[in-house]
């Protein structure tokens, strides 16, 4: 199982904080991200943005990076700034 942490806005489209995915068949975030946004309009809305940021077992990370079972995998939107 992967835990998936969702953070800021997304925890709050989404409703919900985090959640367990099967790693069967995932070797990317990517593919991760395609098989959550599955779940119909409101995951694909919350997940869909391109300036999604991501962590790999709390490290910034890139969405091709690799993932296996056990990992965490946060996700959370675009950090702004003034």
């Amino acid at each position: 199982m992967i835990k998936v942490l969702f953070f800021a806005s997304l925890r709050e489209q989404l409703e919900r904080e985090a959640v367990e995915v099967d790693a069967t068949g995932l070797t990317d975030i990517t593919q991760l991200r395609n098989r959550l946004a599955e779940q119909g309009a409101v995951w694909q809305s919350a997940l869909g943005n391109d300036q999604l940021q991501v962590a790999l077992n709390q490290q910034l990370s890139s969405m091709d990076a690799t993932i296996r079972d056990g990992d965490e995998v946060a996700f959370f939107p675009p950090v702004t700034g003034g």
